[in-house]
């Protein structure tokens, strides 16, 4: 019989009710002609780009064909090579300052690692662009990027109430201000400049503001329990002005949360009721998209409010990742199957939140920033680690389909999990036998009492008179008299990928201890992960498998089928 391995993450407050979670992997949908109607597929891992200041990566962002990076309390600027940049004055051979006819300085480019800036604070900051000027909210603190003259400047303006999040609309910059109601807006096409009366406030309740998006040229202004869009009606005193209708009950309970994607913004959410629903706009109204087993792990954290979001697509999977810092947990929706699934990384034994902190579309490729270092990295399918480090993946389920369990003890014979195999890496195993040492003729290279010289794999019992020296991508092999034979290896970890299977019989309460086996050495495609004699189900007549890999390798998961014989006990 199919066992339902395929799905999303969904363990329940009763996980005698429902306990399939997923870390690290993630579900796609075969419209036709597939094996199966879903798979699941490994979730991308972290390809190491360059680090850039001490960190934590607070933001990201993209202008024209460079990256802007704030790192800690610096902002750097990096070209296309992910290399810092900065455009410095030219000096002439005595020192002084080039000019041009004007009597303007000229500017030149250079790859050094200067700080072009600071910016205070050290949570996320939002950030929006006018094509020239660059406006980071950080919370309170607002600074304008000048992107032709490379500069970065604190907004002094005696006007300037502080900002929280900001975003453009039709040449200006909209911003809300800290612990109020008021919305803010710039002169136009200069965020350096602002009016004391360019504000308005969103009355539609009495809650304060705590975050605004704009989308579609409307600004969506989230409150603590409510919802209000406006839009440029051009009017002269203020030219912001509330959608008749554009009105709804639900706020936000996390600034970071609102971010947009699949032609829609997203957010998680709070009213007058309660809080931790996740939403997305539909028109303008708030449809929920999270589902009771994620809002029952979202409302066990005790901080909601320091949740952060950000977006991006890749093979056509569009994801929201919503990250929860103090709970050290990051979830992510795809709006392409609806599905949730977890994003981990693997720390001493355990799950930790995922390293990625915020996100920009660079050069093609997804960039995210490091929540601890200086770190940048790309999402990558066909890099199956976190910049080198473990990233485990685990899927857990009901053995039998929703409704197939008569509370009969069974007794389980196989369990064969349908995955593409052969997928291991090239090299030698840490477990394989010890294997004999040849000269470039291919003749044995023996030892002093003429057998055989061998060279041992770690892992594996070394004989007396040899001993195994690992490095780099190198094993030495020391005889008696100390000569030293060094023959090439490849890496050990991932040629012969395991896959362990651990079970639960009393509805993933407890588990049993793990067994693996292999997903097949590079090239064998015909290996079948099968793992056999299962036992019986016991008193509460209930199974959950638990699968789950370490090895950097491809993985694809089309099904599992189990073989099972019924009893009437």
């Amino acid at each position: 019989m199919k066992t339902p391995i395929l799905g999303s993450s969904y363990v329940l407050r009763s996980v005698n009710a429902a306990d399939n979670r997923m870390v690290n992997l993630y579900p796609e949908v075969i419209p036709e002609g597939g094996k199966e109607p879903a798979y699941l597929q490994r979730c991308p891992g972290l390809s190491f780009k360059t680090t850039i200041g001490t960190g934590p990566i607070r933001g990201l962002y993209t202008l024209k064909n460079h990256i802007y990076v704030v790192s800690g309390n610096e902002f750097y600027k990096l070209d296309a090579n992910f290399a810092p940049s900065a455009l410095n004055q030219l000096l002439l051979e005595d020192g002084s300052l080039a000019l041009l006819e004007d009597g303007g300085g000229i500017l030149q480019e250079n790859a050094s690692p200067n700080v072009i800036g600071t910016i205070s604070g050290t949570g996320p900051v939002s950030m929006a662009d006018n094509g020239i000027q660059i406006f980071i909210a950080a919370n309170p603190d607002g600074y304008i990027y000048n992107s032709l003259s490379d500069t970065l400047v604190p907004i002094t303006d005696p006007d300037f109430p502080g900002a929280v999040t900001v975003g453009y609309l039709d040449g200006y910059f909209v911003f809300n201000e800290p612990n109020s109601q008021r919305v803010w807006i710039t002169s136009l096409f200069d965020g350096t400049s602002i009016d004391a009366l360019d504000f308005a406030s969103a009355e539609a309740a009495p809650d304060n503001l705590v975050a605004l998006i704009v989308d579609h040229r409307e600004a969506w202004l989230f409150g603590t329990n409510s919802t209000e869009v406006w839009y440029n009606s051009g009017d002269p005193d203020f030219p912001l002005t509330r959608i008749q209708g554009a009105y709804n009950e639900i706020g936000c309970v996390a600034p970071y949360s609102v971010a947009k994607m699949d032609n829609s913004v997203f957010w998680l959410g709070a009213d007058a009721r309660g809080q931790g629903i996740v939403y997305r706009a539909q028109g303008y109204q708030a449809a929920r998209v999270s589902t009771h087993a994620i809002e029952y792990a979202i409302q066990q954290y005790e901080n909601m409010s320091d949740a952060f979001a950000y977006t991006y697509q890749q093979d056509g999977h569009m994801f929201y990742v919503l990250i929860f810092p103090s709970a050290n947990t990051t979830w992510v929706y795809d709006a392409a199957t609806g599905a949730w699934h977890e994003r981990a990384g693997f720390k001493l034994g355990r799950f930790t939140r995922h390293r990625s902190n915020c996100h920009t579309a660079f050069n093609g490729e997804p960039i995210v920033g490091d929540y601890e270092n200086g770190n940048l990295y790309a999402f990558d399918l066909s890099v199956y680690a976190d910049n080198n480090a473990t990233q485990k993946w685990l899927r857990s389920w009901r053995a039998l389909p929703t409704g197939a369990n008569n509370l009969n003890r069974t007794a389980q014979h196989t369990l064969q999990i349908d995955c593409e195999t052969g997928v291991g890496l090239p090299g030698v195993d840490a477990f394989d036998d010890p294997t004999e040492i040849t000269n470039e003729s291919q003749v044995i290279i023996n030892t002093e009492t003429g057998a055989p010289q061998l060279v041992a794999n770690l892992g594996t019992n070394v004989p007396q008179d040899i001993q195994t020296q690992p490095c780099d991508n190198l094993l030495g092999v020391v005889e008696d008299e100390g000569l030293s034979l060094v023959i090439e290896s490849s890496a050990t970890v991932g040629v012969n990928p395991r896959l362990m299977l651990r079970w639960s019989d009393d509805g993933g309460h407890t588990w049993n201890g793990e067994r693996t086996v292999s997903m097949g050495r590079s090239g064998q495609y015909g290996t079948r992960a099968i793992f056999r004699r299962l036992g019986m189900t016991t008193k509460l007549r209930d199974r959950v498998y638990e699968i789950s890999g370490t090895d950097p390798v491809k993985v694809a998961i089309m099904g599992a089928e189990l073989r099972l014989s019924g009893t009437a006990a």
